[in-house]
């Protein structure tokens, strides 16, 4: 069973590597357009404020859970869009201290949650453990998108291995969200860690594998960077076809990223 203090000591600090970034920055610069289309960096910094409140929500109150997911079922795109937008037109010091708070009262919330509760969410159910896993996948794929915009890069750590976890788990719901049948059988996931170690998911005598940098598959599944950016490969059909649609967040994959080789 995952350790749950770990998961949440390890999000916190991708909380904080993600506040260092944004915490110095004149208000004027949170207006700066990042990779997604139409998000500012405040709009970024407002969809991880607005999510972590519906985690809190699942959380510590999961019977008034369902009415948001209708919400979000009534209008997919545009639910996201509004708790977005709604926040980047909030003075920047102000959200940033929202932010904050929010985080912090759904670190507690989450540490709270007894062993073996599933928290209702937007796509399955899930336990604490699978909760902060998938706030630490979004708030490193946000991340990714203001150091982006701010032309910085981050250095990779150990906690991509929790990214690139959760990557590896909805393999299924990646097929199923495109309308395909998952395939039968189990990958082999061979990736290389920040320091060089071996990750690897799935049996060793899979049939069909996929093999990479921990980063660069991280970046496949978060849809951050097309596949021919990247050093990802597989050996299969079932595994090929799944490096093009691969999405380890929950709702409709959006946009295919656009190659950036040569560019």
């Amino acid at each position: 069973m995952p350790d749950v203090n770990a998961l949440l000591a390890d999000l916190t600090a991708e909380n904080d590597s993600l506040d260092a970034l944004v915490a110095p920055l004149p208000a004027a610069r949170w207006a700066d357009p990042t990779p997604a289309a139409g998000w500012t960096i405040a709009h970024q910094i407002a969809h991880l404020a607005w999510t972590d409140d519906q985690a809190i929500v699942a959380a510590t109150d999961p019977a008034a859970f369902p009415p948001l997911l209708e919400a979000a079922l009534a209008d997919p795109d545009g639910f996201v869009e509004k708790g977005a937008a709604a926040g980047a037109a909030e003075d920047p010091a102000a959200l940033l201290a929202r932010w904050r708070d929010g985080r912090r009262r759904m670190l507690d919330a989450l540490a709270a949650v007894p062993p073996g509760t599933k928290l209702p969410w937007y796509g399955p159910p899930m336990g604490a453990a699978s909760m902060a896993t998938a706030r630490l996948m979004e708030t490193w794929a946000h991340g990714e998108d203001v150091a982006e915009a701010l032309g910085t890069r981050r250095a990779p750590t150990h906690r991509l291995r929790h990214v690139a976890h959760i990557g590896v788990r909805t393999r299924d719901f990646a097929f199923r969200t495109r309308g395909l049948t998952p395939p039968a059988e189990e990958f082999r996931v061979e990736l290389t860690g920040p320091s060089g170690e071996a990750w690897t998911w799935g049996p060793q005598d899979a049939r069909q594998s996929v093999r990479g940098p921990a980063l660069d598959f991280c970046l496949l599944a978060a849809r951050r960077r097309h596949r021919d950016d990247l050093a990802v490969t597989a050996d299969g059909p079932d595994a090929d076809r799944w490096l093009g649609i691969a999405q380890a967040f929950a709702g409709g994959p959006g946009a295919d990223p656009e190659p950036r080789k040569g560019v």
